[in-house]
């Protein structure tokens, strides 16, 4: 690293290496095949019959998706031509391994992996959260629910300290409640056509606003440019790859403080990282923890933003990464949403120094503010859990785990990143942040 440069040199050296390898996949083969899946649930417990949702996509076969199938217990059970999916499949009671596939016509095929449960009784299964917890201030709320009564469920809904604060109708729940800091006793209700209802209570310890960074899209960011094929940073002047930023942005806006981040350029695909280092080296928040106790008490985190798209259709993917360094161990929840990219959800594998997708569909709303809530865990061997992740509202339970990867001793600290990578003709396009906020314990 050059004497005197500054900049956080963990999050620096781990992007260097990342993205080198990243571009032999992004650069010189930028091809995607994915089966994304909309029902069931990653690990959802179900009825019988199973609502089956999905659709396959295809840059590596020019003549597209042949057809898709699902696949029970390694059984294959159902079969339908073209790139979309929707069946219901009667079901046995118990755990069921599902894998939906699809068939290109050049002989290619991928799948998707699907845990599942499937109930042969009546009530409520809460996926998220878990009783006697402790959340965020923001939760996320997934539920389904079965019933004896033949005309099924009609509505679920939410109470917190005996009011109901959300209602959805049928049988599944997916919803993103403000809770208050403290102790929070909730219910999950299900009402069916019959008149009858069953509940699920749920007590929940909140953090609350003390550990909480918010509106970190005004601060100094750190920034440096990607350049396709090597991925190596650069500082601006960068040669192929321009950006900027302006701050306290009146519209697009939600608090009348947003920050509009730009990228543009002539070498395609490559990238633009932002990153702002909160604890240890190189805060921003006056939180350099020189006694080193409070980063390596902390195992959860939330990272909570805005963010706006004037134009989806220039934008390769963005990304959301928090990071993690501490006793020689560098731990990074990176999560890109790829647009033009085949619209999934992607976790960092950090050993491996590559993308993994979800299956879980990515579509932001172009010309509008999109909302991102992504929770994330240290578990206490410092592996990297990827818990959810929600967009708009809706949830997907992402649960997949990664070991962390060695830094040198001296790397302290927790970083979040915003990055925007360019497409196959680095097309110039904005984005926009605003309340954007960070939590911790």
């Amino acid at each position: 690293m050059p004497a005197g440069a500054n900049r956080f040199e963990a999050v620096t050296s781990m992007k260097r290496v990342a993205h080198a390898l990243l571009a032999l996949v992004v650069f010189t083969a930028p091809a995607f095949a994915n089966v994304i899946v909309s029902s069931p649930g990653n690990g959802e417990t179900v009825s019988s019959p199973a609502t089956f949702k999905a659709t396959g996509n295809t840059t590596t076969c020019a003549r597209g998706v042949a057809s898709m199938g699902v696949y029970i217990d390694n059984q294959l059970v159902y079969v339908v031509d073209g790139t979309s999916l929707d069946t219901a499949l009667p079901l046995s009671a118990g755990a069921h391994n599902a894998v939906i596939e699809e068939w290109d016509y050049c002989g290619g095929a991928t799948t998707a992996t699907v845990p599942i449960t499937v109930t042969g009784k009546a009530g409520i299964w809460v996926t998220s959260p878990a009783n006697n917890s402790t959340v965020s201030w923001l939760t996320s709320y997934v539920a389904t629910a079965t019933t004896a009564c033949s005309s099924g469920v009609a509505a679920m809904g939410i109470y917190v300290n005996n009011q109901l604060v959300y209602v959805s109708p049928g049988a599944k729940l997916n919803a993103q409640v403000n809770l208050a800091p403290g102790t929070e006793h909730t219910v999950v209700e299900e009402w069916d056509n019959c008149g009858g209802a069953s509940t699920v209570p749920l007590n929940l310890t909140v953090k609350g606003s003390g550990n909480t960074f918010t509106n970190l899209q005004t601060d100094q960011w750190n920034s440096w440019g990607q350049k396709a094929p090597a991925y190596t940073d650069c500082t601006a002047p960068c040669q192929g790859v321009q950006w900027s930023t302006a701050a306290a942005v009146k519209s697009p806006s939600l608090t009348g403080n947003a920050t509009q981040f730009n990228i543009s350029g002539t070498t395609p695909y490559s990238d633009v990282l932002w990153e702002n280092p909160l604890m240890g080296q190189f805060t921003t928040q006056g939180i350099s923890d020189l006694d080193r106790t409070l980063v390596p008490s902390l195992h959860n985190f939330t990272y909570d933003a805005y963010f706006y798209l004037p134009d989806t259709k220039v934008t390769q993917a963005m990304e959301f990464d928090i990071n993690m360094f501490l006793n020689s161990v560098g731990m990074t929840w990176g999560t890109q949403c790829r647009i033009e990219g085949g619209n999934e959800w992607d976790v960092w594998d950090n050993v491996n120094a590559i993308w993994k997708p979800t299956g879980v569909a990515c579509n932001p709303v172009q010309g509008a503010w999109n909302h991102v809530t992504i929770n994330v865990q240290r578990e206490p061997d410092n592996t990297l859990r990827y818990e959810s992740i929600t967009l708009n509202g809706v949830t997907a339970n992402i649960n997949q785990t990664f070991k962390p990867f060695t830094v040198p001793s001296s790397w302290y600290g927790i970083t979040v990143n915003y990055q925007m990578d360019g497409d196959y003709r680095e097309a110039s396009y904005s984005s926009y942040l605003d309340k954007f906020s960070f939590m911790y314990w």
